[in-house]
């Protein structure tokens, strides 16, 4: 079974260490806007939300590079791009859903995050939790009993 990256919304502080971490890693540098992830703000609700790369089966930025620098890496499911290929030109940004690409004004290139080859490092810093690597099967399970939860509580109130 394979790993993927999932997030816990309600645990999120908005600390931004994991964006300090992954910039770090991948650029050698602290710039959180050059990070491979990105917490965005909701400042009326309170709610910080850690936005990450879906790693897509059927991904529409594979499908929409006209370079194909784009391609999934089936041993890790994800998406991975090739640098030497990318030309920068966005389509793939334009594509994702999550908005979890973006072009690095460094070095003129599409970035998303990699899952740092199998070992997250935006994992090993969040202190919350909020960030997990887990067997899908285990965050499918959860996701299935926070959902009941929310409908048990609703017919509890009702």
């Amino acid at each position: 079974m394979y790993k993927m990256l999932t997030v816990d919304y309600s645990k999120c502080t908005g600390c931004r260490l994991c964006e300090v971490v992954c910039s770090a890693k991948k650029n050698g540098s602290v710039n959180p806007d050059r990070a491979r992830l990105a917490i965005v703000k909701w400042e009326q609700a309170c709610v910080d939300m850690p936005m990450i790369c879906q790693q897509c089966e059927s991904a529409p930025c594979i499908m929409v590079c006209p370079v194909k620098a784009l391609s999934a890496d089936e041993r890790l499911n994800r998406v991975v791009i090739n640098q030497d290929l990318c030309i920068g030109c966005r389509f793939c940004v334009a594509a994702c859903p999550f908005g979890a690409m973006s072009l690095d004004s460094t070095i003129r290139k599409v970035v998303k995050c990699d899952l740092c080859d199998g070992e997250p490092i935006c994992v090993k810093f969040c202190e919350t939790k909020a960030l997990q690597y887990e067997e899908a099967g285990t965050a499918s399970a959860k996701k299935m009993r926070a959902a009941a939860r929310k409908v048990l509580e609703s017919m509890r109130a009702g």
